[in-house]
């Protein structure tokens, strides 16, 4: 039987929707904290193949979702072009910054971020023989302009200022980042799926600070140039796009892109994107993650109307952004036993 998140991916509506979390392998897990102290630091991680399939296996186990999804982040594909990437605890990532010419002519060429990105490539392979049977294997990738807004600030950014700054003073510069982000992200999510990833995921988190015409050429476009090639090397590959705080931009973000799902976030209301996303096809998401830390009735109460906003159509029940640290274990227990009617 196809798995659950396949096919509400091929259009069909289920009577109860497959569900997975956002950083569903985290820190809210003690069995993520106590695997994250064997590795060292959370790079460290990323790079052991056993033991990033096991943070990846771990939700599984304990909660039987119906997708897992490849554990890395979306900053080893910088890393593999040549920049620098720490991070500093507490804060967050840091990387050297791209921002003029000379910084950008010491990237390597698209093709060049395999050998580097090679462990990644063993974990999805682990996790494709280890998952269970029923369980669908996310790959996913950080999208073009999320990705560069990183690599020109050199760390994260409340405003993506510094990314917004080089757009405007040097776009030549800025869309040849965006142009080799976009080859490298093509190579690095094709080879996720040759090692066994079933459905891709581009997370463009930052999509929601570009506006207007910026939104359709550096959201829309770079999304569309990913998916059209993916499906071209990998015929009938599922993906979801994850324009993140689009607003009006989810409608018809599917049609114009390819993608077989779109994932919203919870600035929108779930009605508001069953009337104007969920008619294009299959769409993911979108509890507010805050109830993962609060529980109770509101917790409930909120699953069940995401459950039946989009019950008419194909859904993928999941957060509007990821679990926070501070997320409670027993409440995503409730929101599962909500959405499965336990």
């Amino acid at each position: 039987m196809t798995k659950l998140l396949l096919r509400a991916l091929a259009g069909e509506t289920l009577p109860v929707p497959p569900i997975w979390m956002m950083r569903q392998a985290g820190r809210y897990l003690p069995e993520y904290r106590a695997t994250r102290a064997q590795a060292g630091d959370f790079l460290s991680l990323c790079y052991n193949p056993d033991l990033a399939a096991e943070v990846t296996l771990q939700p599984i186990r304990r909660y039987g979702f119906d997708a897992a999804i490849l554990f890395a982040d979306i900053l080893l594909v910088p890393q593999a072009l040549g920049a620098d990437l720490w991070f500093e605890t507490g804060e967050g990532p840091r990387l050297s910054t791209i921002r003029a010419q000379a910084d950008f002519d010491k990237l390597k060429p698209a093709d060049a971020i395999h050998e580097h990105l090679a462990p990644v490539y063993e974990t999805v392979r682990i996790l494709a023989r280890e998952l269970p049977q029923e369980t669908a294997l996310i790959g996913f990738a950080g999208a073009p302009w999320t990705v560069a807004t990183y690599m020109i600030a050199g760390r994260g950014t409340p405003d993506q200022g510094p990314a917004h700054a080089l757009k405007a003073e040097n776009r030549a510069l800025f869309e040849a980042l965006l142009d080799r982000i976009t080859e490298a992200t093509i190579d690095y999510l094709s080879m996720q799926v040759e090692a066994g990833a079933e459905v891709v995921k581009l997370f463009d988190s930052w999509a929601g600070s570009l506006k207007g015409e910026d939104f359709t050429r550096y959201t829309l476009e770079p999304a569309k140039r990913i998916i059209s090639a993916l499906k071209a090397r990998h015929p009938g590959l599922p993906v979801i796009a994850f324009p993140r705080e689009a607003g009006e931009g989810y409608i018809g973000f599917a049609r114009a892109t390819g993608a077989d799902c779109v994932a919203i976030d919870n600035s929108v209301s779930p009605q508001w994107a069953a009337e104007h996303v969920q008619i294009d096809g299959c769409v993911q998401g979108n509890l507010d993650p805050k109830h993962m830390v609060t529980g109770g009735q509101p917790l409930i109460d909120a699953t069940r109307a995401v459950v039946e906003a989009f019950r008419n159509g194909p859904h993928i029940f999941n957060l509007g952004h990821g679990i926070t640290p501070d997320a409670d274990p027993e409440n995503v227990q409730l929101m599962i036993d909500t959405v499965r009617g336990a």
